[in-house]
């Protein structure tokens, strides 16, 4: 019989995690086997159905009492199914708890170290009982159904250690963990999936834990195959059942729990089956999206964006191809708004954003044809336009960005990019056509073609495009200008060392206002000054009409110079290329 104590615990955690599982049917309602009572008889959940009789015309409800029967003849049914009044035995013992607990009769059990050595005791001898039982009765499964009944409400217990994660350390030493983790691999599918979301629920975010007891839990899990056994268990379960869904959202659930360390991450895409399942996942087709299609799309997102080595490894597995098959869907149609499919629509652009900032990312994305779907998107897409932007700033930048510039010129992307530049566009856009800019700046060979066709364009229409340029310069220096003003008096109560601490602080509040905008300006002038003499007598006298000059750009180059690292190759390239731009200034 399950205990007061079961029937009547608080809400686990995961009632307030911030993803909930969309389910028609509870799972923990489906469980597939059986339980059986004492007597090897199914246990009713309700009362026998009423059969109406057809010879029943006094008017009196229910059967017709035998004959020589009295109703006060009727025992109170102590030793059976029902007490006086028709209430379950085990209704009537809650009841008696709840009024026991509001009487001050029960005191209330404290869940502290003694009480998790008594729990873990009994949860080994559940554990070890019904491995005995299911070895015993192998073909005969009405010999350990109630064994294994019995440590199903044993795991589901565990759920309370999740408001008492000072325990942690205490359940990890008493070896309970890998017990717990070996349930994975219970021949029953249901034990293993009460096993994982009970892992969902002790390592959710939701759990105030410090992050010392997380670690030893979770490391406790790392230890005992967790990753290799959740990818186990992607592979046998049936997202056509109920419950097997809600298994498969427990794994993932537990994924991104992990995910949330960068240390762990890499380890979840070191598993070789792990991606290929993801990947798999997300090319299956439903219609609408369903909810766990939509949460692969974004633990892949996660680890593709915590890893360089993942990174490597999904591309190779073809995922850039894939991604940009799945994304052409959405060149013309949108996704529901507030929908499954818009969020996995999301994820995909972010899984495709990380793979193009490795360089061979973007060979894949070129050999995919990726500008030539983000052109199509640029110009009759709604939902997918502002996104594909961002994958092209993200293409085009980096070392390796060279063939991207070059192909992004063939294939016409100048009179888009340009055409959006003009109109009013969103902070977020403008930056992405700024990087744009100032990528195929950096990158394009000197003389080549498409580098005079880059230039053109700056320079058609009297220089319209460096009016525009000027113009959003002064937008962007008069939102940071107060920033820096704010900041410099804070500065003044600060002492040196409290000043190295706050720097990072105030770097971030000064991106925020506009300043990473206002650099890709300051650098695409200093280009356009160092390439045309008329672009220059333009910037010049564009500046001028406010008593400004090109010290301005100066300034933010040599910030930005001040930034840059030596050490790191990439950082290096770009320290060299500003250091040129300013002795044209």
């Amino acid at each position: 019989m399950t205990s007061i104590d079961e029937l009547f615990k608080k809400p686990t955690s995961a009632a307030s995690a911030k993803r909930k599982l969309d389910a028609t049917t509870d799972p923990n309602e489906l469980y597939k086997a059986a339980k059986l009572d004492v007597n090897g008889d199914v246990k009713s959940k309700g009362k026998e159905p009423m059969v109406e009789d057809e010879n029943d015309d006094d008017g009196e409800a229910g059967p017709e009492l035998p004959p020589d029967f009295d109703a006060e003849d009727i025992p109170d049914d102590e030793e059976g199914r029902f007490f006086g009044g028709g209430m379950e035995r085990q209704t009537a013992q809650a009841m008696q708890y709840i009024d026991q607990q509001e009487e001050g009769d029960v005191a209330p059990e404290k869940f502290d170290t003694t009480w998790l050595r008594r729990f873990a005791l009994n949860f080994e001898k559940k554990i070890s009982k019904n491995a005995e039982l299911r070895g015993k009765y192998e073909n005969d499964p009405q010999k350990f159904m109630a064994s294994e009944a019995d440590l199903d409400s044993e795991i589901k217990g565990l759920s309370i250690l999740s408001e008492h994660p000072e325990l942690y350390a205490e359940f990890s030493k008493l070896g309970c963990v890998s017990s717990l983790i070996s349930l994975l691999s219970h021949e029953n599918a249901d034990i293993a999936i009460d096993a994982i979301q009970i892992i969902s629920e002790l390592t959710d975010e939701d759990v105030e834990a410090e992050q010392e007891q997380w670690d030893t839990l979770v490391n406790a899990m790392l230890d005992a195959d967790l990753i290799e056994l959740l990818a186990q268990n992607l592979s046998r379960l049936d997202e056509e059942s109920d419950v097997d869904r809600a298994g498969v959202y427990y794994v993932l659930s537990v994924l991104e729990n992990l995910a949330s360390q960068s240390s762990h991450a890499e380890r979840l895409g070191d598993d070789s089956n792990l991606l290929p399942w993801l990947l798999a996942r997300i090319q299956k087709k439903e219609r609408p999206v369903s909810q766990n299609q939509q949460y692969s799309a974004e633990i892949l997102a996660i680890l593709l964006q915590s890893s360089s080595k993942t990174r490597s490894k999904f591309i190779s597995l073809e995922g850039v191809d894939i991604l940009l098959q799945l994304l052409s869907q959405y060149r013309k149609r949108d996704p529901a708004k507030d929908s499954d499919e818009e969020e996995f629509v999301e994820n995909l652009f972010d899984c495709l954003i990380c793979l193009v900032d490795e360089e061979f990312g973007k060979e894949k994305f070129l050999e995919g044809e990726g500008i030539e779907l983000a052109q199509i998107m640029l110009k009759e897409g709604k939902f997918s336009k502002p996104r594909a932007l961002r994958v092209l700033d993200h293409a085009l930048g980096g070392l390796g960005g060279r063939p991207a510039c070059e192909r992004f010129v063939e294939a016409a992307c100048l009179r888009t990019v340009f055409g959006m530049f003009m109109k009013k566009q969103e902070n977020q856009t403008i930056e992405h056509l700024l990087g744009i800019f100032a990528s195929l700046l950096r990158l394009l060979p000197g003389g080549s073609a498409a580098r005079i066709r880059t230039l053109a364009k700056f320079m058609e229409k009297d220089y319209e495009k460096i009016e525009k340029l000027v113009k959003l310069r002064r937008d962007y220096a008069s939102r940071v200008l107060p920033v820096e003003q704010a900041i410099e008096k804070e500065r003044k109560n600060f002492t040196e060392e409290e000043r190295e601490v706050m720097a990072v602080e105030w770097l971030s509040r000064r991106f925020d206002a506009g300043l990473f905008s206002l650099q890709l300006i300051d650098v695409i002038l200093a280009w356009l000054v160092a390439e045309d003499d008329g672009a220059k007598k333009k910037v010049v006298s564009l500046l001028a009409d406010r008593d400004e000059g090109l010290s301005l750009i100066q300034g933010t180059l040599k910030e930005q110079i001040e930034g840059l690292s030596d050490d790191d190759p990439g950082q290096k390239d770009h320290k060299e290329m500003l250091e040129t731009l300013l002795q044209f200034l």
